[in-house]
């Protein structure tokens, strides 16, 4: 009787309080929605009868929004009042014990920003995340802890704790089924590799498990198998026994090899005629009578997807058609072609040029609205951009709008192309020095290049203004101009030198342009001590008057860190027009470039650096106009410009001393590996051998070589190298250099 009375009283008052009529609606503690969203997202309003159940719906709607930790509601007098408790923000997010200073780690694996609402869902899934990422590194049982700390301003400080657990080393490794092809082979190719006795040393492997690679492994064997014509090969996933109480593994590997298979006929099927087949033939390279490579065929499709990819079929799509003959080992390489429809170009969209004025990237595309597709031209677009040097990175996305219509959406990422130094400085030698310099690639994004350098110490005077424009008028025809002047005092001499340079380029294709310059400069001696020469042809003043043609090929894909490509270029200049100096000297440079991440699985590139000068005396050929080796662009190891042929004087005291005069003819090569070191840095290490020679009558009179390992950085200044060297085929009295720096020149 007493429960009945209290159900019964308990449902009087509640009818009571739902009969109510809502007076005014309010909200306490809400900061993330607005009050006039948190009243739109209501399924009632002010005049309605209170409902229980609309009210409950109401909270559950504002618990969805993940802004808060507790939401209640109130009833007096028909006042309805929404209270909140708002999650706090997170003000401070730290990692420890992991890549603690990575911010991509916090970007891409922890994914929660400074202000973000604390949410324990997200810290538990980040949690996992860092944990996975742990173990893709070898590590396993690491563990992560979460620690919270409430700030006075009532924001969360969250740490993630990583404590990183144990690699697991590869102590064997098997591979069973092997008869055509050695397991010391698989080395090149597999990520896990067994561990070999002193394996921290460069070039051995240390046996380090990537769980991330176990999955992939079986299948670049098995790829491996198919470039040397193993079309019926089996390789099953690796059995891994793992022993946790010495972190250490045996894996196996079963392998089926089969025979290899022989090209018996090379086929093109043509799901739609575009070209004529005896084309596409041209571009493959597989031969029948050859060994089958599945590597070289996805070369040839890729060339062959590029050949029509230029006929405006974008959408081309090139598809292996193996038949094999089982029985005499042989197959028949069929290359089946889907061309699609010819596509043409609608719009093409630039991103990402803060500075850049549009035209000046429009200007190297080859591609623009209302043009056929092109591959070639795609990819030398990219080519182009990347040559400006006004970028560290440059894409073009093809964005297809139908089968017929594509947008190109070029997206550039802007580099420091600009910079402003002043500086002072003191020397034993020089004394006090200032230093004021502006430079800029592509000031105000024009596209133009303008220096301005003054220098002025106790000893040295140097001053001088260039300006150049590689597009005059977004045209194919370039220019430049420079004016300097210089002074050095030495110890018994003073060198003077002051001169104008000015010219006119074209761009004759893609990657051909020509030069023609004209330049004049004076060169003087004073305050000569007579003591230290009894050879005045050593400081003979002179002016050079000469007039220079050039041209040059460049199809790299970069223009500080080029990975692909080649630059030739050749230089002819005549000096003697009206002026003391006459001579013609030839420069000639070849550089090629060549990532090498297809070999090595990261990004190395290869760069082979050579140039060849040869200057001929038409009627006085001065000492300063000669050429001479060492430094940067040469051979390291030694100081710059201090090898050269040598002639013997004495000074008035008696003394005996070697005078560099240069040599007519010199010939320098330089073999280079660029490595990554710390990619977020944009940090490199490049190992390098230079050799080269230089004489007067003949080329090898002189011989010098260098190697070392240097640092490149593409620093917020600009790039940097630091190069650490040592000298080959050193002789009594040359000048060696251990160390040398550089800022602003192509990697």
């Amino acid at each position: 009787m007493k429960l009945l009375l209290a159900i019964l009283l308990t449902f009087l008052i509640t009818e009571n309080i739902f009969a109510q009529t809502i007076k005014s609606i309010k909200y306490d503690g809400i900061v993330h929605i607005s009050e006039s969203v948190a009243l739109n997202m209501l399924d009632f309003e002010v005049g309605d009868e209170l409902d229980e159940k609309k009210i409950n719906e109401a909270i559950k709607k504002y618990f969805k929004q993940g802004y808060f930790t507790d939401i209640r509601a109130e009833i007096k007098d028909g006042e309805l009042t929404f209270y909140f408790v708002e999650k706090p923000l997170i003000s401070k997010i730290e990692l420890k014990g992991y890549k603690e200073n990575d911010e991509e780690v916090k970007n891409s694996i922890i994914q929660i920003k400074r202000g973000s609402l604390y949410d324990e869902k997200k810290l538990q899934a980040a949690k996992k995340r860092l944990i996975d990422a742990m173990s893709q590194d070898g590590k396993i049982d690491s563990v992560v802890e979460i620690q919270k700390e409430y700030l006075e301003n009532g924001s969360i400080k969250v740490t993630f704790i990583a404590n990183e657990g144990e690699e697991i080393i590869i102590e064997k490794l098997k591979y069973s089924g092997l008869k055509g092809i050695e397991a010391d082979e698989f080395d090149d190719v597999v990520a896990n590799k067994e561990h070999q006795w002193m394996g921290w040393f460069f070039g051995r492997n240390d046996g380090k498990m990537h769980l991330q690679d176990l999955a992939y492994d079986h299948l670049r064997i098995r790829d491996y198998y198919m470039q040397n014509g193993y079309l019926d090969i089996k390789v099953e996933q690796p059995f891994v026994k793992a022993d946790f109480n010495n972190y250490t593994a045996f894996m196996s590997y079963v392998i089926e090899e089969g025979e290899v298979y022989e090209i018996s006929a090379i086929s093109i099927n043509q799901v739609k005629k575009v070209i004529d087949d005896e084309k596409i033939k041209e571009v493959i390279s597989l031969k029948a009578g050859d060994a089958f490579n599945i590597k070289t065929f996805r070369e040839d499709s890729k060339r062959i997807k590029t050949l029509i990819g230029d006929l405006a079929y974008a959408f081309v799509q090139v598809v292996p058609d193996l038949r094999k003959n089982e029985k005499d080992k042989t197959v028949e390489v069929v290359f089946k072609i889907m061309p699609g429809d010819k596509v043409k170009i609608r719009n093409v969209l630039i991103s990402g040029n803060n500075r850049t004025l549009d035209r000046i990237i429009r200007r190297e595309l080859y591609l623009g609205p209302g043009d056929m597709y092109s591959m070639t031209d795609l990819t030398d677009s990219r080519n182009s951009l990347g040559r400006l040097g006004f970028f560290e990175g440059q894409t073009i996305e093809e964005k297809r709008i139908d089968n017929q219509t594509m947008d190109l959406i070029v997206k550039v990422k802007e580099a420091p192309t600009g910079n402003v130094q002043l500086g002072g400085g003191y020397g034993s030698y020089g004394g006090f020095l200032l230093n004021i310099s502006v430079e800029d690639r592509n000031i105000w994004g024009s596209g133009i290049n303008v220096g301005v350098k003054a220098e002025k110490s106790e000893t040295t005077r140097n001053y001088s203004f260039n300006i150049s424009n590689s597009r005059l008028n977004d045209s194919d025809f370039s220019g430049n101009f420079s004016i300097y002047k210089s002074s050095y005092d030495y110890n018994d001499y003073t060198t003077n030198s002051s001169g104008i340079n000015m010219g006119i380029g074209h761009r004759f294709s893609r990657h051909v342009s020509g030069y023609l310059a004209y330049g004049y400069s004076s060169h003087d001696y004073e305050n000569i001590d007579s003591s230290i020469t009894t050879n005045p042809y050593y400081f003979e003043d002179y002016s050079k008057s000469s007039i220079s043609m050039s041209i040059s090929f460049d199809n790299t894909d970069d223009y500080y860190l080029p990975r692909s490509g080649y630059t030739l270029s050749q230089v002819f200049e005549k000096a003697g027009l009206n002026a003391d100096a006459n001579y013609v000297k030839s420069r000639t440079k070849f550089n090629v470039y060549k990532g090498l991440n297809d070999y090595f699985g990261f990004d190395a590139i290869f760069r082979y650096k050579s140039r060849y000068y040869l200057a001929v005396d038409t009627g006085y050929l001065p000492i300063a106009e000669r050429f001479y080796m060492g430094g940067l662009g040469s051979v390291r190891g030694y100081d710059s410009y201090s090898i050269s042929p040598k002639i013997l004087q004495t000074s008035a005291d008696g003394i005996v001393s070697e005078i560099r005069t240069g040599g007519k003819q010199t010939f320098s090569n330089s073999l280079e590996l660029s490595f990554p070191l710390v990619e977020k840095a944009k940090m490199r290490l490049v190992t390098f051998v230079d050799w080269g020679f230089i004489g007067d009558s003949k080329l090898d009179e002189f011989s010098r070589g260098g190697y070392g390992v240097g640092l490149e950085w593409f620093s917020p200044v600009g790039p940097i190298q630091l190069m650490y060297a040592n000298p080959l085929n050193e002789k009594v009295g040359d000048n060696t250099s251990a160390f040398e720096f550089t800022m602003g020149q192509r990697f």
